[in-house]
């Protein structure tokens, strides 16, 4: 079990990486406003939940990078030790992404819900999680095959 922990941290991480290379493409292109790790620090960080903070930036990529880590543990330890299919990485991603932009985040009045946000926002935070989901499986499988 520990070792699925592990393997799936790892690979949550580096599914979040992929995931973030798709967020700065999409604030490069100007469809992503503010990026959503850096509104969710900022809200959890002191003073007005809505005014930019010193350091959001890197409290919001360092939280980013942990709940992927996170989701990516939980992923492996569902799925247990067979092969992940790509196909359930992406569901899971998706699942991660609707939870979280439908549900949590709304309701801590931090971002708008999905229909209510920037459409180039939750587009890319969408494909975001695709990319992220399937890295994720194809991670796992391959870190599972190194051990």
């Amino acid at each position: 079990m520990t070792h699925d922990l592990i393997r799936g941290a790892e690979g949550g991480v580096l599914a979040t990486a992929a995931m973030s290379a798709v967020m700065l493409a999409g604030d490069r292109a100007g469809l992503m406003g503010d990026q959503p790790p850096k509104r969710i620090a900022r809200a959890f960080l002191p003073g007005h939940r809505h005014r930019p903070k010193p350091g959001e930036g890197v409290l919001g990529a360092v939280a980013h990078f942990g709940f992927g880590a996170a989701c990516g543990a939980a992923f492996a330890l569902l799925h247990g030790r067979r092969r992940a299919p790509v196909t359930l990485g992406v569901a899971y991603g998706l699942a991660i992404w609707f939870v979280s932009y439908q549900g949590w985040v709304p309701k801590l009045g931090i971002l708008p819900p999905i229909a209510q946000d920037r459409p180039g926002r939750q587009a890319v935070m969408a494909t975001g999680h695709v990319v992220y989901g399937a890295m994720l499986a194809l991670a796992v499988n391959a870190l599972r095959r190194e051990t």
